[in-house]
C-alpha cells in the first residue's frame, strides 16, 4: 500500500510516500480501506519529535479516518465487511490501509461523504470528553472555547449549542470571529486585537464564564481563572502557549473552581469506547439532521501531507483539513 512515512524528525518536507505492508488485523481490530484521513495538531507535533505514538501503536501519522472494512479480526461481530466507518486511530492513518480498533468505529453519518466524516472522530471524542463528561456542560450554562476557529473549535461550538450551551470564543482574526458567529457563537473575540478578559466580563456582566475548553495554556491560565464564575470548569487539551504557568491559588478557592485536563491518544480503548458510545447515541443523529455539520477546509491528496501540515502549522485554516487516499475513480 502507499503510505505517509516520517523520514526523519523536523519540517513538513519530512514527510514521504512510500509502499510499506498493508497491516493485518489482530483480536478486536479491522481493516479499512482508508478514503480519507484527517489531519491533527498530534500529527504535527509527531512529526517534530515531541509526541511520539504509545506503545503498539502505528509509527505511521494519522489519528482518524472514513473508509470502508474490508477485513475483520477475531472477536470482531460488528462492523460488517463492507460497511462505511470513520474511527478514532493511535496512528497509521496516512495510508490507503489502517487497523483500527473496532469499538471506536462510527458509522459514517448519512448524508456525509468520506472526506466530511474523517474530520469527525478526532474532534467530537475530545469535545465529548473534555466538554461533557470532565466539565459536565450543562443547559444554560456558558461556555469560552480559545481557538474557536480550530478543528475542535469549530465542533466544541456545535456540540455545546446543541445540549443548550451559550458560546463564547476567542480567533485570530475578525474573518476567523465571523465563522464562529456563523456556527452559533454569541460572541467572538479577536484575541490580536481585543483584550478576552475585559470583553467576556463586560459579555457577561461581570459574572463570567461555568466551563472554559483551553488548547492555549502559559499565560492564559490566571486569565482564565479571572473570567471563570463560582463553581466553574476550566479543562486544558493543549499547551501550545506553553505548559508552565503562575497561579494565584486564593482565586481558585474562593470561587471553588476544577482545574483539569486530558490527552485521548494513550487513553485505554474501553475508555475511548465509551465515548465512541456517546456520541453514536448523542451526536451523530444530529450529524444526521444537519443540526451539527462537518466544517472542512481544504483537502490535499494523500502524497500532499507536508502541504496539507505547513498549512496547517500556517493557521490560515478555519475548521479541518483532509487528505484524500482514494485512487482516481473512487469516490471520498
Amino acid at each position: 500500500m502507499r503510505a505517509i512515512v516520517l523520514a526523519g524528525h523536523g519540517g513538513p518536507e519530512v514527510l514521504q510516500m512510500t509502499r510499506c505492508p498493508r497491516p493485518i488485523p489482530g483480536h478486536g481490530e479491522v481493516l479499512i480501506r482508508v478514503f480519507a484521513a484527517g489531519v491533527n495538531r498530534p500529527d504535527v507535533m509527531q512529526r517534530k519529535g515531541i509526541y511520539p505514538p504509545p506503545p503498539g501503536a502505528s509509527p505511521l501519522p494519522g489519528l482518524e479516518v472514513a473508509g470502508v472494512v474490508v477485513e475483520r479480526g477475531l472477536g470482531v461481530a460488528t462492523p460488517s465487511v463492507g460497511q462505511g466507518v470513520c474511527a478514532l486511530l493511535s496512528g497509521g492513518g496516512y495510508a490507503e490501509y489502517c487497523v483500527a480498533e473496532a469499538a471506536l468505529c462510527l458509522p459514517i453519518p448519512q448524508g456525509l461523504t468520506a472526506v466530511q466524516a474523517a474530520s469527525l472522530p478526532e474532534t467530537s471524542f475530545t469535545v465529548w470528553s473534555n466538554v461533557f463528561d470532565r466539565a459536565a456542560l450543562r443547559s444554560g450554562e456558558t461556555i469560552l472555547v480559545h481557538g474557536g476557529s480550530s478543528g475542535i473549535g469549530v465542533m466544541a461550538i456545535q456540540m455545546a449549542r446543541a445540549f443548550g450551551g451559550r458560546v463564547l470564543v476567542t480567533a485570530g482574526s475578525q474573518e476567523k470571529c465571523a465563522a464562529c458567529l456563523r456556527l452559533g457563537a454569541e460572541l467572538a473575540i479577536a484575541y490580536s486585537t481585543d483584550d478576552f478578559v475585559a470583553e467576556v466580563l463586560r459579555h457577561t456582566q461581570g459574572r463570567g464564564v461555568d466551563v472554559i475548553l483551553d488548547m492555549v495554556g502559559g499565560d492564559y491560565l490566571q486569565r482564565n481563572v479571572s473570567v471563570l464564575a463560582e463553581d466553574a470548569r476550566l479543562v486544558h487539551i493543549n499547551a501550545m502557549g506553553g505548559s508552565r504557568a503562575t497561579l494565584n491559588l486564593r482565586d481558585v478557592m474562593v470561587k471553588r473552581l476544577t482545574i483539569t485536563g486530558s490527552t485521548l491518544r494513550a487513553r485505554p480503548v474501553a475508555v475511548k469506547a465509551s465515548i465512541a458510545a456517546a456520541l453514536l447515541r448523542e451526536v451523530w443523529p444530529r450529524l444526521e439532521c444537519g443540526e451539527i455539520r462537518p466544517v472542512v477546509q481544504q483537502v490535499f491528496p494523500l502524497d500532499q501531507a507536508g502541504a496539507a501540515h505547513a498549512l496547517m502549522e500556517r493557521g490560515d485554516h478555519i475548521g479541518k483539513i483532509v487528505l484524500n487516499a482514494c485512487d482516481r475513480g473512487e469516490a471520498a
